[in-house]
């Protein structure tokens, strides 16, 4: 569904960017799981972690999985909103001539 406003729209911005909070503290409870299960293996294989080790797997895989979900649910938000067909290609004219 292509918003004609797209973000422009103060009732529909409010709408889309609520709907990409819930969707970003979805995904924090999955990067917890996520980190929590890396957490539980490392310990499995290797035995007694350092502290220092456990702390950086955690955050490793729960700020990697957060990231991901960030950029992907701004490239959906951006799409999702129109506000990718709103922009205008100063270039579309030009021919490449290799």
């Amino acid at each position: 569904m292509e918003q004609p406003n797209g973000l422009d729209d103060p009732a529909y911005a409010a709408f889309a960017w609520r709907r990409f909070r819930r969707i970003l503290g979805w995904m924090a409870l999955v990067a917890l799981l996520a980190a929590g299960v890396a957490e539980f293996w490392l310990y499995r294989s290797m035995g007694e972690l350092r502290i220092v080790t456990a702390i950086a797997t955690f955050l490793g895989v729960f700020l990697t999985v957060m990231l991901a979900a960030g950029l992907m649910g701004l490239m959906f938000l951006s799409s999702g909103t129109g506000h990718d067909a709103q922009v205008e290609d100063p270039l579309k004219d030009e021919v490449d001539i290799d």
